[in-house]
């Protein structure tokens, strides 16, 4: 918004038009599109505006739509790829066409039906595959280009390195720095007498070593957890997540004698630093899917294994949830194919119909 108002204050307004060019404005959204519709801002702007046309507003909208970055200010992705073509030369080689298909045939797009946008356009196989490329060349998401994100850096809380062929675990020494009492003023307190103050003070040095002797136990747990769960999962430092054994809270909890609550409270948005990434400590922890050889798989590596599986497909034939938990009974991996539909919608992978490709 802060960018479309600089614009706006360089652009030749009426004080009428810049204020239902600022209404304009404040609806739009990080991605550069309406939030509300034109219909509803004209709406709005009856009270604030007398005789208000609403073709007043179309045409402010349509001086806005003129700004950068290209396809800003859009109803929708159509309006957004739309207002992208218009902008473009005239002499650009497969607009016109570009523009029927977005305006059109935007449907048949997404569907990747070769044959009918080949039928409706008119076009050779050739030509078609000109007129994608152009459209691909556009930016669905505008308003992202100028729009300021802070970036938040994960900041490991334990490194694992493999040292003589032995996987250690090392907490980081910048979550973990070392404290320790002023001995100048401690001293003081011990020599003092038994004042009010004195009093208020030894107690002050006594919440400090307690919050120093805390801190050390926290470290401690976490470390250990680290190294207990780096036991259990060296199948995964040394292959990946496709390697990942079953494991739940109760593992850890019972090998350390601790308290599930208390394991869960110490892998919470904590981070270790491995040779496959930077990994939560919950991430390690998944249910358990039996094998035909009487073994135990996790859902994390299954999740894995069908990645692996749609990453290497062929995407003129997709594989189907079936097909996939065809392939992992091969495996010896039994999973239905609504088991595999969880896993596949939980990693945000699109169906096998809409994951075809024959464009």
């Amino acid at each position: 918004q802060d960018h479309l108002l600089w614009q706006l204050e360089l652009t030749p307004f009426s004080d009428r038009d810049r204020a239902i060019a600022t209404t304009i404005i404040d609806s739009v959204n990080a991605d550069g599109y309406l939030i509300s519709s034109i219909d509803d801002i004209f709406q709005g702007l009856q009270a604030q505006l007398d005789e208000l046309e609403f073709d007043e507003v179309k045409a402010v909208l349509h001086r806005l739509q003129n700004f950068d970055p290209p396809g800003v200010i859009a109803a929708d992705l159509q309006d957004c790829l739309r207002l992208q073509l218009l902008q473009l030369p005239d002499d650009t080689q497969y607009k016109a066409e570009a523009l029927v298909l977005v305006t059109r045939y935007l449907d048949l797009l997404a569907t990747h039906d070769r044959v009918k946008l080949l039928r409706r356009l008119g076009v050779s196989e050739q030509h078609l595959a000109g007129v994608i490329a152009l459209i691909r060349t556009l930016d669905p998401r505008p308003g992202a280009q100028i729009s300021e994100g802070d970036s938040e850096y994960i900041i490991p809380d334990v490194y694992v390195v493999k040292v003589g062929g032995v996987w250690t675990v090392n907490l980081n020494p910048e979550i973990a720095p070392k404290l320790r009492v002023n001995p100048f003023y401690s001293g003081m307190i011990k020599r003092a007498d038994n004042s009010v103050d004195n009093s208020r003070m030894k107690d002050h040095l006594q919440e400090a070593r307690w919050f120093i002797k805390s801190l050390t136990s926290r470290n401690e747990t976490l470390l250990r957890v680290a190294r207990c769960i780096v036991d259990k999962q060296q199948d995964f430092l040394e292959h990946g997540s496709i390697s990942m054994r079953p494991m739940v809270l109760r593992d850890v909890a019972e090998e350390l004698e601790l308290h599930e609550s208390t394991i869960s409270r110490v892998t919470t948005q904590k981070y270790m630093h491995t040779p496959n990434g930077i990994v939560e400590f919950k991430y390690f922890f998944s249910s358990h899917v039996s094998t035909s050889g009487g073994g135990e798989c996790s859902s994390t590596a299954i999740r894995a294994l069908i990645k692996e599986l749609v990453d290497n497909e062929n995407q003129a034939k997709p594989l189907s949830d079936s097909k996939i938990a065809d392939l992992l009974q091969e495996k010896g991996i039994n999973v239905a194919r609504r088991t595999i539909a969880k896993y596949r919608e939980a990693m945000n992978v699109a169906s096998s119909s809409q994951r075809k490709r024959t464009l």
